[in-house]
């Protein structure tokens, strides 16, 4: 982000092959270790955990999530957390969007030359974490120290 200005950078996905837990968690891990070496960003946003129907499912997604947040910290960068709801809420403008809805609203927002396909959910917390670090900087520089329960402090 430039300003108030959204700039594309690269997206991806990173595919994970049969192994082990311990070994597609590891790739997670030096996957976005790589990415981050190598554009330098300067925060990282990721999605918060929801319920899975499936307990095992969520389990391996937090450990996944886990080995993500991990990379981040690792290179130092602060990892702000953000639900599913509050993405769609940030992007689409109502927290019950669906994926297509979000697709839509990530290549408007981004001035993509075609459709996201699966990268457009981390397109979309890039967007969400953009507008909340706009959001805490315009209410520092209004003398805002914080937000709580409907209140300015």
């Amino acid at each position: 982000m430039t300003g108030a200005k959204m700039n594309y950078v690269t997206s991806g996905i990173i595919r994970m092959p049969k192994g082990t837990l311990p070994e597609r968690l590891q790739l997670i891990f030096d996957g976005l270790s790589q990415l981050i070496e190598e554009y330098k960003p300067q925060v990282m946003g990721i999605e918060d955990v929801f319920v899975a129907r499936n307990p095992s499912s969520a389990l391996k997604l937090g450990q996944a999530r886990g080995a993500a947040i991990l990379s981040g910290t690792n290179a130092q960068l602060p990892v702000s957390e953000y639900s599913p709801r509050s993405i769609k809420l940030a992007v689409v403008g109502t927290g019950a969007a669906d994926k297509k809805q979000v697709q839509m609203m990530v290549t408007s927002l981004l001035k993509l030359p075609g459709e996201p396909s699966e990268d457009a959910a981390a397109l979309a917390v890039a967007i969400c974490h953009g507008h909340s670090m706009r959001t805490q900087n315009i209410m520092a520089g209004a003398g805002v120290k914080g937000y709580s329960r409907g209140r300015l402090k």
